[in-house]
């Protein structure tokens, strides 16, 4: 017996070297980093539709913006040439869990559940939602309480964190769903609803786009939250990204671009 134990030892860790010799003999998968290097490629996810961070033209399809300007800067950091992939807020996360894109960039918030599904990058921003309405109107919605009464029509964007502030903090007001983020605002300065949620930077843009609209305190937003790219689980890639924010951080010329976006 004791012969035989022997044996099958021998036997099995000849099975292990072997195994490692041939695992040796496949190189590993390079992290996500080393893919966009070697392809010359960084798929950029975008919903298209949020200025001043990122906006497709409907009739030639390219698209424009802050995150567009900084994420072909990070693909050439990498020797790369970007790639530009639509994705929408109600399917944000599931083109992403699907591996469409290698960032998703153009105005994402961070929350924990997308947090759950990927690596958010150093924050680019830090805003908060704050409301929108026709400027004649903008004194009869000074706070929540002021927007959540039942004659008070309120639009949204389906799909991200505008409706889930929505849904979360009015319960009287009407919850108008506009599926268009790049026309909602008509729909306030043209009279069809009252009011628009959304991030301050965005209302400070759109009242310049819209002078009969204003934007009602968005230096005393309703929250806090900030901005980030969410990237795939993979250090290199996350280290990588980083460093070249903070350094657009600390050169100046990310805030220089969100001047040049703003006006």
């Amino acid at each position: 017996m004791a012969k035989h134990g022997a044996r099958s030892m021998v036997a099995a860790l000849a099975l292990v070297a072997g195994g490692a010799a041939c695992a040796e003999d496949v190189p590993a998968p390079g992290t996500l980093l080393d893919r966009v290097v070697a392809s010359h490629q960084l798929r950029v996810g975008l919903p298209g539709d949020y200025k001043p961070f990122g906006v497709q033209d409907p009739a030639t399809g390219a698209f424009s913006g802050l995150d567009v300007d900084l994420t072909t800067g990070l693909a050439h950091a990498l020797g790369a040439e970007p790639v530009f992939v639509k994705t929408s807020w109600p399917t944000l996360m599931a083109d992403f869990a699907a591996g469409r894109f290698d960032v998703l960039a153009g105005g994402v918030s961070v929350t924990l559940d997308r947090q759950r599904a990927g690596f958010f990058s150093v924050p680019t921003d830090v805003d908060g939602k704050a409301a929108i309405a026709r400027c004649a109107d903008a004194a009869k919605y000074d706070g929540l309480d002021a927007i959540d009464r039942p004659e008070v029509r309120v639009a949204v964007n389906p799909g991200g964190t505008n409706e889930r502030f929505d849904r979360a903090h009015l319960h009287a007001a009407q919850i108008v769903l506009f599926p268009d983020n790049r026309t909602i605002f008509r729909e306030v300065a043209e009279g069809r609803a009252d009011v628009m949620i959304t991030d301050g930077v965005e209302t400070r843009l759109q009242q310049k786009l819209n002078p009969g609209l204003c934007a009602i305190h968005p230096d005393r937003p309703f929250d806090r939250s900030e901005k980030a790219w969410l990237l795939p689980r993979d250090i290199a890639f996350k280290l990588f990204v980083d460093q070249y924010i903070h350094g657009k951080q600390l050169d100046g010329s990310y805030a220089a671009a969100v001047k040049a976006w703003l006006d």
